[in-house]
């Protein structure tokens, strides 16, 4: 434990003077696995043994579970906050997300997380969904900081005709968009057709690692689409074989999600399996994340789980903003492996984060929302954040934001339609603990799944193992919040703003408000700050001339050539 502990304050000490002094030193590799559409309960490091991942569970179980990792509510935004490691409200990306017919971008002001990590030294490459603007050329991946991209530009695609649809009602028309969007580069790939999409940016993920001169560090953005709906006409899609594997759930509907997370898990196994074949994992720091809250019980015909938290994605409740998430590597010390981290992380924090573990003074980036959790990661160092702004809103009439231990929530979506607590639970009863007798059968459970899977081989490989106090380690990432108090005060958000201690009352059950009056003031006027420095939004009204019809049926960024 010991020499591993030196061994980071090494790695950080050499490397912070290695680049002051101008000399090269050998820095981390970075992986992050981005899930779309991924749900709090849908990891089984959260407790749920419905869906078994033991590829992250594996490594979540010897590296750390971030317990409250924030993102926004949808995509479009969170994507850009990791990417700027600045809030939507100041680039303009807070209202809604981007569709293959909107004439903007990510704003080319902004520096993103690619152009700095490039700026030390490293190749950068992303697989998967860019989904940042692709109107005009100069918003694509290639002129953001990244040396390839294999994947697609817009919000979803069908997992094997990779087609999306999408469609706007205006006043007395409804205008329809349906096109093929699979990219090399600027190249539409054809031969991508009929082949599984998860399977497509596995491959090229592994691909990218096998070719990958070890002699620069690796920066690999891997955007699944899994677990996004597909298309209306057939949105949850896996192969038929991984989905008989899940004949245990009844609804058809969750047994086909299931398939979709399962094919997910073995794509972060295949991923770290080929960092171990070529020697590159011992310097590897991975991160999964998802980009916003599950759509579940229906929502965007999808079948995901935040259980027992509330809401959906698109909303400010905990199911909409809280995120499964996970940061794992060797240079973490023994003894801080297997262990919850629970300070306050936001999505905006990962480009500070990532550029000081690359060995670069993140107090030389000026102006961001996002703070290093680096020394965190490493020493459980405080942070210098205590406050997460979920989104601000003013098109739809939301804001929430959380502060130390307290929440608040002002207005909601879709009028408060989805505002209650959606399942599946995907639990027989309420917590882990119930399926079992003994803290033995626990770990069993986990470790029996763990066995054949990739990431635990390697993992091993390294020296590494799980924690052995795993029992412990998932009562600490269980998130459990028991009956609604029945003295419970309600929360109705369109009428006035509704506080929560979270630390307490996860679950979001009791209105707090007019008990705590200076808290809500506080908070209150903490918005009105952030309110008071958002920008414009950028969204614009659809281009016709966006339409595939006009471009051989193809998504493409029509803007270069009208």
């Amino acid at each position: 434990m010991a020499m591993a502990f030196l061994r980071a304050i090494a790695f950080s000490v050499l490397i912070s003077s290695s680049w002051a002094s101008g000399k090269k030193i050998q820095q981390p590799n970075f992986i992050f696995v981005l899930a779309d559409d991924f749900g709090w309960n849908d990891v089984s490091f959260h407790g749920s043994k419905q869906i078994l991942t033991p590829n992250l569970d594996a490594l979540a179980f010897s590296g750390l579970i971030l317990q409250n990792y924030y993102v926004t509510p949808l995509c479009t935004p969170s994507r850009s906050a990791l990417m700027t490691g600045l809030y939507p409200i100041h680039t303009g990306m807070q209202h809604d997300v981007l569709y293959g017919y909107s004439r903007y971008g990510l704003p080319l002001s902004e520096t993103t997380l690619p152009e700095y990590l490039k700026d030390l030294g490293y190749k950068n490459h992303i697989v998967g969904k860019w989904h940042l603007g692709h109107y005009k050329s100069v918003y694509l991946q290639l002129f953001r900081g990244f040396d390839s991209h294999y994947g697609y530009w817009t919000g979803h695609q069908d997992y094997y005709d990779h087609t999306a649809v999408e469609w706007v009602q205006k006043v007395h028309e409804r205008l329809n968009a349906w096109g093929y969007d699979m990219r090399r580069n600027h190249s539409v790939d054809w031969s991508a057709y009929g082949k599984y999409t998860t399977t497509l940016l596995t491959d090229e993920a592994c691909d990218v690692i096998r070719k990958h001169d070890v002699s620069n560090p690796l920066f690999l953005y891997v955007a699944h689409l899994a677990v996004h709906s597909a298309n209306p006409y057939s949105p949850l899609q896996a192969p038929e074989e991984t989905v008989d594997m899940f004949s245990s759930i009844e609804d058809l509907q969750r047994r086909r999600y299931a398939a979709m997370v399962h094919e997910l898990d073995l794509s972060v196994g295949k991923i770290v399996k080929s960092l171990g074949d070529n020697n590159m994992l011992e310097n590897t720091i991975i991160v999964f994340s998802t980009d916003n809250g599950g759509p579940a019980a229906g929502f965007n015909q999808n079948a995901a789980s935040n259980w027992p938290l509330k809401g959906v994605k698109n909303t400010p409740w905990e199911g909409g903003v809280r995120a499964a998430g996970l940061i794992w590597s060797p240079l973490i010390p023994t003894g801080r492996r297997g262990q919850v981290m629970s300070n306050l992380m936001d999505i905006s924090d990962w480009l500070p984060t990532l550029f000081e573990a690359a060995g670069g003074n993140a107090t030389t980036l000026k102006g961001l929302d996002g703070v290093s959790h680096w020394n965190t990661v490493l020493y459980d160092k405080p942070s210098a954040r205590n406050h997460v702004l979920h989104n601000i809103d003013d098109q739809l009439g939301y804001a929430a934001i959380r502060k130390e231990n307290w929440k608040l929530v002002k207005g909601t979506t879709y009028d408060g339609n989805w505002d209650g607590w959606y399942g599946p639970s995907g639990r027989t009863n309420e917590s882990f603990t119930d399926f079992t007798n003994s803290v033995d059968d626990v770990s069993l459970i986990y470790r029996n799944a763990m066995i054949d899977c990739e990431a635990a081989k390697y993992i091993a490989m390294l020296g590494m193992s799980e924690t052995k106090n795993l029992y412990q380690l998932l009562r600490d990432a269980e998130v459990s919040c028991g009956e609604r108090p029945v003295d419970a005060h309600p929360c109705l958000p369109l009428d006035a703003p509704c506080l929560f201690n979270i630390e307490q009352d996860p679950c979001e059950y009791n209105n707090l408000a007019e008990k705590f009056p200076n808290i809500t003031e506080d908070l209150v006027s903490l918005l009105n700050w952030y309110n008071a420095t958002a920008v414009t939004p950028l969204n614009t009204p659809p281009d016709p001339m966006s339409n595939p019809k006009y471009w051989n049926y193809t998504f493409t960024n029509w803007a270069d050539f009208v």
